[in-house]
């Protein structure tokens, strides 16, 4: 009687889990990964270059650029991997200038991009690319502050600065050289850096600040946090020595974000605020790491698929007829004024929205 109990507890326990999973395997027309990808990944072969300080590819274009490569490989779109290449390509040659410098934690984490060409091509030109942007990160250059040098010395990133922001430019250019090489030494540096950002700049309600001397839970830079933290995961071992605490952060923070996750569905510029206005980027973010955590069993489903879907089909709502997305906070330094965050001003079709919306296609996507 007792195993015939167990087994019907067992067989209920997995419908249900299988009725939470199809909730992010099933929606209406126009909300549909698929349909969603497709818009957003084709309308990137026509765009600008994005750059940084008017001189090399930015970190938004970067993972704009990302996320709708995985996209075509996801859904074995050759024509759109050869557009996406087509137009990568002519950084080796004519557009060779716009190419970043590797003296940045903004300008490093484009390596992550031509890994991710590697990945799916197997091209060695890519690899050849990619790799020196990671491991200059840990590369100290002869003209090195004297606080960079320091943060050497302890075995972190020359590059660090306690910036949440960090936490996706580090992670994913390290785990994506160590996705391609399975050289131990990328992952090990993700982590250690990972545990540190934790420890320094997570709050008790599992948030985090801007930066140390910047309390204020801002949206975008909590997103960065969020996806660095699911990206990373994804790649360690179980037994790896930092994936306890790293899996204890992630899940303090998602369990703060279910209870900020307003009505409609997203979040605010600030996450707290109820009166802050309703920010997209953010809230990709956010929405990915949930789609991320249910799929891999970090997030219990019963809880988070249910939130995850109302976010992705209210974030849907926000992409206009040209599939651009809208409510997207511009680039945003640090300060140390909480009106600063109100008054950021809001773009359309910004690639700081563009990315995350992908990454979420990708995650949703993802067997």
């Amino acid at each position: 009687m007792r195993t015939k109990i167990l087994l019907l507890f067992s067989l209920f326990s997995f419908q249900f889990l299988c009725a939470q999973t199809k909730l992010l395997t099933s929606f209406p027309e126009g909300c549909t990964p698929e349909e969603v990808g497709k818009r957003l990944a084709y309308r990137f072969i026509g765009e600008n270059h994005a750059l940084h300080v008017g001189k090399w590819i930015s970190y938004p274009e970067t993972f704009y650029w990302t996320g709708a490569l995985k996209y075509a490989a996801l859904t074995k779109d050759k024509g759109l991997i050869k557009l996406l290449q087509n137009k990568f390509d002519l950084l080796f040659t004519k557009e060779k200038a716009l190419l970043p410098i590797m003296n940045h934690v903004d300008l490093n984490m484009f390596g992550s991009l031509p890994l991710e060409f590697y990945w799916v091509t197997k091209d060695n030109r890519y690899l050849e690319l990619g790799l020196p942007y990671a491991d200059t990160q840990w590369e100290v250059p002869e003209n090195a502050k004297p606080k960079e040098k320091e943060w050497d010395g302890k075995g972190y990133s020359w590059q660090t600065r306690l910036w949440i922001d960090d936490m996706y430019m580090i992670t994913i250019v390290q785990t994506q050289a160590y996705k391609v090489t399975k050289d131990q030494k990328y992952l090990d540096r993700a982590a250690k850096e990972m545990v540190l950002y934790l420890d320094e700049l997570q709050r008790p309600n599992g948030l985090f600040y801007h930066a140390p001397d910047v309390p204020f839970y801002w949206g975008r830079g909590n997103g960065w946090m969020a996806a660095g933290m699911a990206e990373l995961l994804r790649y360690m071992p179980k037994d790896h020595k930092d994936r306890p605490r790293i899996l204890q952060g992630f899940q303090t923070m998602m369990e703060s974000l279910l209870r900020y996750q307003t009505p409609n569905g997203i979040w605010n510029q600030l996450i707290d605020q109820p009166d802050c206005w309703a920010e997209t980027s953010g809230s990709a973010m956010f929405t990915f790491a949930f789609i991320n955590g249910v799929k891999h069993g970090w997030l219990d489903a019963k809880k988070y698929a249910p939130a995850a879907r109302k976010a992705w089909i209210a974030l849907v709502s926000y992409i206009n007829v040209k599939s651009q997305v809208s409510e997207v906070c511009v680039g945003t330094n640090k300060k140390n004024d909480k009106q600063y965050y109100y008054d950021r001003p809001r773009n359309i079709g910004d690639y700081h929205g563009q990315a995350p919306y992908l990454w979420c296609v990708v995650a949703l996507l993802e067997k």
